[in-house]
């Protein structure tokens, strides 16, 4: 035989033996954590997924003006896309305020588990349930909403210990980013209290799971599928997710379920205090008993913190026996609060320690202008404004009222119908020309009996101060 006949053979016999070598038969027995890690997430994914909806509204909302000669709140017509978690079995299903404000409609999209059997079938059209929801309550301020569906024997979602939330634990961000309906995106917990605005009381868990628009109402849950936050906004240059995530807690979640459920918005605590975070210079210029955490920097006369005794300068050691460390830490024990609850107030004063017990009020519950009128029903449109009635109930909510009657104008219309005329959000019209007007019927109209081309000169109350301004119309 050849030498070249015998490597040729030697050759064959290796290509040949490859595929054994390459496979060894114990390979299916080897541990593969990756894949068993997979294979969690498919489960997680499976668990959750008929728990999430996709949010569908039409209505009106704030918009962008190109001209901001004329400033105040422009309302137009919009569509939103956004997201949900079904809280409770009985169609009940919990999102973000912001998703839902101006809503004239509001549809949900159940999950379709058929979607989950084929790829083919995931892309199909029409996937899903679509359903009219209605909204049983608001709370602006926390940006919570609740809607109700006409549906029993849905998946809930269990709400996960707020206290057990760790930074860095893995959590996953269910919901419809950029419209894209059931979709997941996996992440950890990046701080499990912060509080982006110092002015403002809110906390947030921040996660770096991949968060966008549309997103907003959905579930952010942990390994064992319960609902850690409801995802409501994110940081951003580009628009897009650049890992910087906020959720609102299970914790506040909780609280303000079953309020929302009952009375449509929340009946929230009211303590008193003002609060800042203690730095090494303020301790060491005030002789504060600590270099760090939390001090009492107002106490509003009256209130529930002065009945108590708490003074300025106190530094808030625990609540409830709970160790207070940082201003999210307590904002978050605040909010967990309701009227009529009782709080043990731990506080440092001087170089001794004293304890209170407060009993929280009921914070005033106020409404945004624009929940007190209907877009359609309330529009003036030879005016371009939407406007109510000066009601009684109005009335007292504006002490510095001039004349108790009128029409107030809770916002300007996107598009005028051919009239040009400098009326603001907040602007009260007492009179047009030489009548009083005293209804949005009665202003109607008015308006309506008006000599074509004759001037209109309204009278109207702005910032506590009465001014003539002239409608122009063509």
């Amino acid at each position: 035989m050849s030498n070249a006949a015998r490597v040729w053979l030697t050759l064959c016999g290796v290509l040949t033996a490859a595929p054994a070598l390459a496979q060894p038969a114990n390979q299916a027995a080897r541990p593969n954590p990756l894949r068993d890690l997979s294979a969690a997430v498919e489960t997680l994914s499976r668990d959750v997924s008929p728990s999430v909806v996709q949010v569908l509204v039409t209505g009106y909302g704030p918009v962008e003006e190109r001209d901001r000669s004329q400033a105040g709140l422009v309302i137009g017509r919009q569509r939103a896309i956004g997201s949900g978690a079904i809280i409770d079995a009985d169609g009940y299903i919990i999102t973000n305020a912001h998703v839902v404000s101006g809503a004239q409609r509001v549809q949900v999209v159940l999950h379709d588990p058929e979607s989950e059997s084929t790829a083919a079938r995931a892309l199909a059209a029409g996937m899903g349930r679509t359903v009219d929801a209605r909204i049983v309550g608001a709370a602006p301020d926390l940006d919570l909403a609740l809607l109700k569906i006409d549906a029993t024997g849905l998946r809930a979602l269990a709400l996960a210990d707020y206290d057990l939330v760790h930074q860095g634990e893995l959590v996953f961000a269910f919901g419809s980013p950029e419209g894209l309906r059931n979709s997941v995106t996996m992440g950890v917990v990046s701080a499990v209290a912060r509080q982006p605005d110092p002015d403002r009381p809110n906390v947030y868990i921040q996660t770096d799971a991949p968060i966008n628009p549309g997103n907003s109402g959905g579930p952010l849950v942990d390994v064992d599928g319960r609902l850690v936050g409801i995802d409501t906004f994110i940081l951003t240059e580009s628009g897009g997710s650049q890992g910087l995530g906020f959720a609102i807690p299970s914790a506040i979640v909780a609280a303000a379920y079953p309020q929302l459920r009952k009375f449509g918005h929340l009946h929230r605590g009211l303590v008193g205090i003002n609060v800042q975070a203690i730095t090494p210079a303020m301790a060491q210029a005030l002789s504060l008993a600590r270099s760090a955490g939390v001090v009492v920097s107002d106490v509003a006369p009256g209130s529930p913190a002065d009945m108590a005794g708490v003074q300025v300068q106190d530094v808030v050691s625990t609540i409830n026996g709970r160790a207070i460390d940082s201003v999210p830490m307590l904002s978050l024990e605040l909010d967990r609060r309701s009227a009529g609850d009782t709080i043990k107030l731990g506080l440092l004063r001087g170089t001794g320690s004293v304890t209170l017990d407060v009993t929280v009020a009921e914070r005033p519950h106020a409404k945004e202008l624009t929940d007190l009128a209907d877009p359609t029903k309330n529009a003036v449109h030879a005016l371009g404004i939407i406007g109510v009635d000066i009601t009684a109930e109005i009335a007292d909510t504006m002490p510095g009222l001039r004349i108790p009657s009128g029409v107030l104008v809770v916002a300007r219309e996107q598009d005028p119908r051919r009239v040009e005329v400098a009326l603001m959000a907040g602007d009260v019209i007492h009179a047009l020309n030489r009548y009083a007007v005293r209804s949005l019927d009665g202003l109607r109209v008015l308006l309506e009996g008006r000599q074509p081309d004759s001037p209109v000169v309204l009278q109207i109350e702005r910032d506590g101060q009465l001014m003539f301004i002239t409608a122009e119309f063509y």
